[in-house]
C-alpha cells in the first residue's frame, strides 16, 4: 500500500526533492563508470542507444540539449583508438532514423509477440511488449523489432528496434520494454539497476540516485499512458535532433552562396565538347563551374566543413574562397531539328550512384533521350563519389574520420544548386555554342528543371531537393534513406566489411559505429530532410513533388528502406503495389495510403516494379536471391513514360494497365 500512494504521488506531482523517496534497499554492483556509461546498458558502454543519457542541458540548442558522449565510452579499433565524439557532440539530439538498439541475451521476440518487420500494425497494439511513446503528441511511433542476424552468438547480438518512419525533429520518446520471453519461454531478467529504479529500492550510490528523478518522470509518462511501471524490464528515453541541428550547415550555406551570387549565372567553363557516338545523342559536353567553398584547404577529398572543430564553435560553416567543380551534360539528337534550328529541350540534372561518377549521366541520358527531347547535366557526389574511396577506407579503420564524408555531401549538395542554376539561367550554358544551334538560338528550355537520381543519387537526392530553390519535381530510382539501416541489407557493403571488420574485431562495436556515424550521415542524405521535403518546406525552398521507384527484392537498396521514406515524406502508393502472395508482409504497405484512381496529378508517388526477383528475406540481411533488379527497367518504355509523364506536369499516369507493375521473365 505505501509503494502504490508514493507512485501515484509521483506520477502527479513534479515536486523537486533530492532524492524522491523509496521504500526500501537493493544492492548493486556496477560493471562500468557511470559518469562514462549508462548503467542501464550493463558491460556495453554505449547502451541503450540513442539515450538521453549522453546528453547535457545548454541554453544554445533548439531541443535544450547537447550529446555529450566521452571517447573512452566509445567503439576501439583493433589499435585501440576510441571513436573521437567531437563532432557528435554538435548535435542536438540523435538520428531520426536511428535504430533503437540494447542487448537482451537470449531474447525470443516471436514468442514475446514483437511486432515483426513483416507486421508493423502490431507494434501499435495496446499490449505490445515493446513501446515508443512520443511524450509531446502521447502517440505512441510505428516500429519493427528484430535481432542482428550477423551476430556470430547471443553474447554478441543485438536487438534493433527500427522506426517504420522517421521520428519527429526535435521530439522527445520514451522507450519501454515488458513482458519478454527468452527461447524458452522464461521471462527475461530485469537488472539490478533498473529494479532499483522500477520497485523504487534505494542503491545507495550517489551516481544512481541522482538520476531517480528523471526516471521517475519516465515512468510517469509511461503510467498516465497505459503503460505500467510493474510490467517493465527496461526503458530510458530519447531526443531528436532538432530541425536546426540537422539542417542548419546546409541551409546556411545554399542561402549565403545564393545571396553572393545574387541575380546572375555562376562561373562556367567548356573544356570539351564532343559529337556522341551514343544513341539517340547529339553532343557530350564536359566543364568546370565555380561554387563558394565552405570546406577546409581547397575542398579536395579528406577536407571537411570550415567550421572549426572545438567546444563553443559555431557549426556553421564559413566560406572559404571558392571551389571548382566539374559537370558533364548529354544534349539529345532531338534539340536540333532537320533543317538545324532549336528545338528547346527539357532541362535535367542528374544524380549518379554509390562511389561512382558524373560520367553515369552519359548511359542515362541517352536511354531517356530515346523517350524525352532532355539535355541532363550531373556533377560528382563529392564526399561518396569514385575521388572519395581512399577517405572511405580511413574511415573504415577508424571511425574518427568518418566526418569528410557528409561535410563533402553537404558541400555536392549545394554544387547541384549551382548546377540546376547554370541549366535555367539565360547567362548560364545556354551562352556557350555547346548549347545552342547553330543560328545562336539556345537548346535548353529554361522554364523548367527537374531531378533525376539513383540509386545512391536518389538516397541523396531527396536531400538535394528539399533545399533546392531551382527545382520542384523529382524522380528518385531505386532509393531509399538512412544508411544505417541500408548497409546491413546491401549486397554493396560486402566489400567494404571486408575492411571494417578486421578494424573493428567485435560486432557490437561494428553495429554502434555505424549507428554513431549516422548523426553525421544524416546531413548529407535524405534522412535528415524527408520532413521537409514534400510539406512544411525549408524557407525558400517550399514543397516538392516527388516520385519513389523501387525495384522488389533489390539486392542493394533494401525495399524496407523506401517503404520508411515513404511513410516519412507522405507518398501515396501506386496501387496495387505487388501481386498476390509477392509480398511476405501482413499487410503490404502499411501505413502507406494508395492513390484512390489514376491518373493523379499533384501528389507525390510511391511506384514499386516487380521484375520477378524472389521475395527479400526477413532481417538485416541482404537479398542475393535471383538476379538483381537493381539496374532494371531502365530502358523499359513503360518505366520511362510513367517517370516522365510525373517530371513533365506532377501526374501519375498508369502504364501497367490497371495491375500491379510488373515485368517478369
Amino acid at each position: 500500500m505505501k509503494r502504490a500512494l508514493l507512485v501515484a504521488v509521483l506520477a502527479l506531482t513534479a515536486v523537486a526533492c533530492d532524492p524522491p523517496p523509496t521504500v526500501g534497499t537493493i544492492d548493486v554492483t556496477l560493471t562500468t563508470d557511470p559518469a562514462l556509461c549508462d548503467p542501464l546498458g550493463g558491460e556495453r558502454c554505449y547502451l541503450p542507444f540513442p539515450n538521453n543519457y549522453f546528453t547535457l542541458p545548454s541554453d544554445d540548442t533548439a531541443t535544450g540539449l547537447r550529446v555529450n558522449f566521452q571517447r573512452d565510452a566509445l567503439p576501439a579499433n583493433a589499435a585501440g583508438v576510441h571513436v573521437d565524439p567531437t563532432e557528435l557532440n554538435r548535435n542536438d539530439g540523435f538520428s531520426p532514423g536511428s535504430a533503437l538498439t540494447v542487448q537482451l541475451p537470449g531474447v525470443d521476440l516471436a514468442a514475446s509477440g514483437a511486432a515483426p518487420q513483416t507486421d508493423i500494425a502490431r507494434s501499435l497494439d495496446a499490449d505490445a511488449p515493446i513501446v515508443i511513446l512520443d511524450t509531446a503528441t502521447g502517440e505512441r511511433h510505428p516500429y519493427w523489432a528484430e535481432t542482428d542476424l550477423g551476430a556470430p552468438d547471443d553474447a554478441h547480438r543485438l536487438t534493433f528496434i527500427r522506426p517504420a518512419r522517421n521520428f519527429l525533429e526535435g521530439h522527445h520518446y520514451v522507450v519501454a520494454l515488458r513482458n519478454l520471453v527468452d527461447q524458452a519461454g522464461d521471462p527475461l531478467p530485469t537488472s539490478d539497476v533498473f529494479r532499483a529504479y522500477r520497485d523504487m529500492l534505494d542503491t545507495g550510490i550517489p551516481a544512481l540516485e541522482n538520476r531517480r528523478w528523471a526516471m521517475e518522470g519516465l515512468f510517469g509518462n509511461l503510467e498516465f499512458h497505459g503503460v505500467p511501471r510493474d510490467d517493465l524490464i527496461l526503458a530510458w528515453d530519447f531526443t531528436v535532433a532538432s530541425k536546426r541541428s540537422l539542417s542548419e550547415r546546409a541551409i546556411h550555406m545554399r542561402d549565403d552562396a545564393f545571396e553572393a551570387l545574387g541575380n546572375t549565372a555562376p562561373a562556367f567553363q567548356v573544356t570539351s565538347v564532343v559529337d556522341s557516338t551514343r544513341s539517340d545523342l547529339l553532343r557530350e559536353v564536359q566543364g568546370t563551374f565555380t561554387v563558394p567553398n565552405y570546406l577546409t584547404g581547397t575542398g579536395a577529398t579528406g577536407s571537411v566543413l570550415n567550421n572549426g572543430n572545438g567546444p563553443g564553435s559555431s557549426p556553421v560553416p564559413q566560406r572559404n574562397g571558392n571551389l571548382t567543380a566539374n559537370f558533364i551534360c548529354t544534349v539529345p539528337d532531338s534539340a536540333v531539328n532537320a533543317d538545324g534550328s532549336a528545338n528547346p529541350t527539357r532541362a535535367s540534372l542528374y544524380g549518379h550512384g554509390l562511389m561512382g561518377s558524373a560520367r553515369e549521366v552519359l548511359g542515362a541520358g541517352s536511354r531517356f533521350s530515346r523517350r524525352s527531347n532532355t539535355t541532363y547535366c550531373a556533377t560528382w557526389w563529392i564526399g561518396m563519389s569514385e575521388e572519395d574511396i581512399g577517405s572511405v577506407v580511413a574511415a573504415l579503420q577508424d571511425m574518427s574520420a568518418f566526418r569528410t564524408l557528409p561535410d563533402r555531401l553537404q558541400q555536392s549538395l549545394l554544387n547541384f544548386q549551382f548546377l540546376g542554376r547554370l541549366m535555367k539561367h539565360k547567362d548560364g550554358l545556354s551562352t556557350h555554342p555547346a548549347f545552342q544551334a547553330a543560328d545562336g538560338t539556345p537548346l535548353l528550355d529554361q522554364e523548367n528543371l527537374t531531378f533525376i537520381g539513383v540509386s545512391q543519387g536518389g538516397i541523396l537526392g531527396g536531400a538535394a531537393t528539399a533545399l533546392s530553390t531551382e527545382w520542384d519535381r523529382a524522380f528518385l530510382g531505386v532509393p531509399g534513406m538512412n544508411y544505417s539501416l541500408l548497409l546491413d541489407r546491401s549486397i554493396d557493403f560486402d566489400v567494404f566489411a571486408e575492411l571494417y571488420d578486421p578494424s573493428y574485431p567485435d560486432r557490437i562495436d561494428r553495429q554502434m559505429g555505424i549507428l554513431l556515424s549516422q548523426m553525421l550521415w544524416d546531413r548529407g542524405e535524405n534522412s535528415a530532410y524527408a520532413q521537409h521535403l514534400t510539406s512544411d518546406g525549408y524557407a525558400s525552398s517550399g514543397d516538392k513533388q516527388v516520385m519513389l521507384f523501387a525495384a522488389f527484392g533489390d539486392h542493394q537498396v533494401a525495399n524496407v528502406s523506401t517503404d520508411v521514406m515513404a511513410r516519412t515524406i507522405g507518398a501515396e502508393l501506386r496501387a496495387p503495389g505487388l501481386a498476390p502472395g509477392r509480398s511476405a508482409d501482413v499487410e503490404p504497405f502499411w501505413g502507406i495510403p494508395a492513390v484512390p484512381s489514376l491518373p493523379d496529378q499533384g501528389g507525390s508517388y510511391y511506384v514499386t516494379w516487380d521484375f520477378g526477383t524472389p521475395t527479400p528475406p526477413v532481417g538485416n540481411v541482404p537479398n542475393r536471391a535471383g538476379e538483381d533488379p537493381h539496374g532494371m527497367g531502365r530502358a523499359q518504355d513503360e518505366v520511362l513514360d510513367m517517370a516522365l509523364a510525373f517530371l513533365d506536369t506532377g501526374t501519375l499516369v498508369d502504364t501497367c494497365a490497371g495491375g500491379p507493375c510488373q515485368t517478369l521473365p
